[in-house]
C-alpha cells in the first residue's frame, strides 16, 4: 500500500464550523423586521417573521437555478417582500444592507480564534462556504490564503467542482488537501467524492466518546469535537509548515 501524499493545504467551512449560525439567523429575522417597522411598515405588518421565512422558502422553490447563491435569494426575498406589499422598492438596497451588517457579526465558538489562527500558521487555509459570510467584516480574513462561496463560484458544496476548484486555487492536488465542516452531506461526503481527506467537526455530540457518524459507505479521515482538536493533531503530525 502506497503511502497518502503529504497534507499541503486545509479547505475550510464557516458556518456551524466557526460559529454557530441559528443563532445569527434568528437575529437577522428579528433586525430585518425591526427595519421594515421603521422604514416600511406596510412591509412589517404584512410580513412578520413567519410569513418572512415562508417567502424564503417560496424564493428557493420559485428560483431552483439560484439555490446556491444565499444572497441573491435574500435579496429577492426583499424584493418581493416590498412589491407585495406597496412598499418602495427603492428601499430594497437599504434594507439589504441592514441585514448583511448582522449576518457578519458573528459569536465564535470559544476554541475557534485561536485555533484558526494556529491552523493557518502550520498550512494554507481556503475558506469554502454556502453562505455569504464576509471574512473581512468579521475580521478573520488575514487566516485566509483564500475563500470561495457558492455564490461567486456558480455551484455550491457538495458539488466536487467547488472543491476542485478550491484545490486549484491552493495549487496542491485534492488528495493533499484536508477539508473540515460540519455537514455530513455538504462537507465530508461531498469532499469525500471530491478526493479530498476529511475532517468532521462534530460538536453537537462533542462529549460523546464515539461520535455517530452516520453514513456507512466510507468514513471521515479525521473526526474531533473541536477546532482546537485539529490544530493539536497538525502540531502533532507536521514537522514543519510546507514551504
Amino acid at each position: 500500500m502506497s503511502p497518502s501524499p503529504p497534507l499541503r493545504a486545509i479547505t475550510l467551512d464557516l458556518d456551524d464550523t466557526l460559529w454557530p449560525f441559528p443563532p445569527i439567523g434568528e437575529r437577522i429575522e428579528r433586525v430585518l423586521h425591526a427595519w421594515f417597522e421603521v422604514h416600511s411598515p406596510k412591509t412589517a405588518a404584512q410580513f412578520p417573521i413567519p410569513a418572512m421565512r415562508r417567502l424564503r422558502e417560496r424564493m428557493i422553490e420559485r428560483y431552483p437555478r439560484q439555490s446556491h447563491d444565499a444572497s441573491w435569494l435574500r435579496r429577492k426575498g426583499i424584493e418581493v417582500a416590498l412589491a407585495e406589499s406597496g412598499g418602495d422598492p427603492a428601499l430594497a438596497d437599504a434594507a439589504y444592507d441592514a441585514f448583511f451588517v448582522e449576518r457578519n457579526k458573528v459569536d465564535f465558538y470559544a476554541d475557534a480564534p485561536a485555533a484558526l489562527a494556529r491552523i493557518a500558521a502550520r498550512l494554507p487555509v481556503c475558506a469554502v462556504s454556502n453562505g455569504n459570510a464576509d471574512l473581512r467584516a468579521i475580521g478573520i480574513d488575514r487566516h485566509f490564503a483564500h475563500r470561495i462561496t457558492a455564490r461567486e463560484f456558480g455551484v455550491g458544496k457538495p458539488d466536487a467542482a467547488i472543491f476542485h476548484h478550491a484545490c486549484e486555487r491552493l495549487g496542491v492536488a485534492p488528495a493533499e488537501v484536508l477539508h473540515v465542516g460540519d455537514d455530513v452531506e455538504a462537507d465530508i461526503a461531498g469532499a469525500h467524492r471530491a478526493g479530498l481527506r476529511t475532517c468532521w467537526l462534530h460538536r453537537d455530540d462533542a462529549r460523546e466518546k464515539h461520535p455517530r457518524w452516520p453514513k456507512r459507505e466510507f468514513m471521515p479521515t479525521l473526526t474531533f469535537p473541536t477546532l482546537t482538536a485539529l490544530a493539536d493533531w497538525l502540531d502533532a503530525h507536521l514537522d514543519e509548515v510546507p514551504r
